[in-house]
């Protein structure tokens, strides 16, 4: 396709009072009229002889086999002009859908022979398909006054997983810096209930792990060794509803919470515990076994990719009755849910005391950036104080949640998205190494 451009516009416009003076005082004048606009119409016809051709235009694109929410990829672009002159400089922009952040056009500058490759940045707002429909290109001739544009279709389909990279990374670095100092995260004999063997009292060893009767009867000082108990079962119960499906930082709170779940799955399942998934909205979805090893973390990815999201309510009576009848055992189930006052969360603490009268509950939820900004920020007008005073008032119950929440022996996570794993595997690490379970 091929249009003029603004200044080829303006020189037709420019061009109107002598024509129109001519056409009312001088009628018979009127080749130059023609003249004028034959003109512009001659050096738009020749700009566009001169300038690079569409026909000898070939792109291609190379998207990403992957591409994990919370992170960015890039999809590779080539630009080629077969014959002809080229471009001194062109506009790109591709049509990523609703599930990618939409990027402004590029300038691009420079070929390397006749080809120009280039990387489209690709940034995931939800996990899906991510369709790449279009792609535009355009350039202008020597002269400025005409534009060349080039819509390709592309109907290109990348889908968009939870951030297993990040989880990766972030596992290699929890046990790079635990071997470092020669310390394990679940330390394997020596702490826990079950008794594993005895040994030779040494120097530094806990006094109360002596054996008292075994030393009399061998004539030396010899300590019971104990081992961490395994197999505990540890629920992932995930709110898919309204609240959890609003974005933070860009980002739906659910995915930044499948992120963290799945980092505290991989150390879990190294650990030799088992892991459950759960997701509700207005009604118990997706629910799978008890996963154990770590060659099951694929499984548990796969699983929690199809977690989709909601515009419903959370029904907590009716999702953790059913969750509460699928375990048989003591379970330790980390809820991921939000909420907004007191009375939103009336109802999911009933609910929560029955499944803590059986279960250890943990209760992991977000910092609320935005209420934390109004009460921080330098008030200007009389509308900025009243915003403050009823920010810091929702904090207010909202702390007053958890202190019910506590009192009924469930344990709180409130914490960033960037610092919401690792409190996560903190607390787990914290009740391994208590026992609560």
């Amino acid at each position: 396709m091929i249009a003029p451009t603004p200044r080829a516009v303006w020189l037709m416009v420019l061009g109107a009072p002598a024509m129109l003076a001519i056409a009312v005082l001088a009628p018979g004048l009127w080749v130059v009229s023609a003249g004028w606009v034959a003109g512009v119409g001659g050096l738009m016809l020749a700009d566009a002889m001169i300038s690079a051709r569409l026909r000898a235009l070939k792109v291609t694109v190379d998207p990403p086999t992957l591409l994990y929410i919370n992170d960015e990829d890039a999809a590779d672009v080539m630009i080629t002009f077969s014959e002809g002159p080229l471009p001194s400089r062109m506009e790109l922009r591709v049509d990523a859908g609703p599930k990618l952040r939409d990027e402004p056009a590029i300038g691009l500058r420079g070929f390397d022979g006749r080809t120009r490759p280039h990387q489209w940045t690709l940034r995931p707002l939800r996990r899906g398909d991510a369709h790449l429909d279009t792609l535009w290109l355009r350039w202008r001739g020597p002269l400025g006054l005409i534009e060349k544009r080039l819509q390709q279709k592309l109907d290109l389909t990348v889908p968009i997983t939870p951030n297993t990279r990040w989880v990766k990374e972030e596992a290699i670095r929890l046990y790079a810096r635990d071997a470092e100092f020669g310390i394990k995260s679940q330390i394997e004999k020596g702490e826990g209930s079950e008794f594993d063997a005895l040994r030779d009292f040494t120097s530094g060893m806990d006094r109360r792990a002596i054996d008292w009767k075994h030393s009399a009867r061998h004539r030396t000082l010899l300590a019971k060794e104990y081992r961490t108990e395994r197999n505990h079962n540890i629920v992932f119960a995930f709110d898919t509803g309204r609240l959890m499906s609003e974005p933070l930082r860009r980002v739906p709170k659910l995915d930044h919470a499948i992120n963290a779940a799945l980092l505290l799955a991989y150390v879990s399942l190294r650990s030799g515990d088992r892991t459950m998934l759960f997701g509700f909205d207005a009604r118990p979805g997706a629910a799978t076994g008890l996963l154990q090893g770590p060659r099951a973390f694929p499984q548990m990815q796969a699983l929690a990719s199809n977690l989709d999201y909601s515009t419903e309510e959370a029904n907590y009576t009716l999702a953790l009755s059913d969750l509460a009848s699928r375990l048989e055992r003591r379970s330790l189930i980390i809820l991921f849910t939000d909420f907004v006052d007191t009375i939103s969360a009336e109802l999911m603490l009933e609910n929560v005391k029955r499944l803590a009268d059986r279960h250890l509950v943990v209760f992991a939820t977000f910092e609320d950036d935005a209420l934390r900004e109004m009460i921080d920020a330098r008030p200007q007008t009389a509308d900025d104080v009243g915003r403050a005073v009823v920010a810091d008032t929702l904090l207010q119950e909202r702390e007053l949640v958890f202190l019910k929440l506590q009192r009924l022996g469930a344990q709180i996570i409130e914490a960033r998205p960037d610092a919401f794993g690792s409190a996560l595997v903190s607390q787990y690490l914290q009740i391994k190494r208590r026992e609560m379970l």
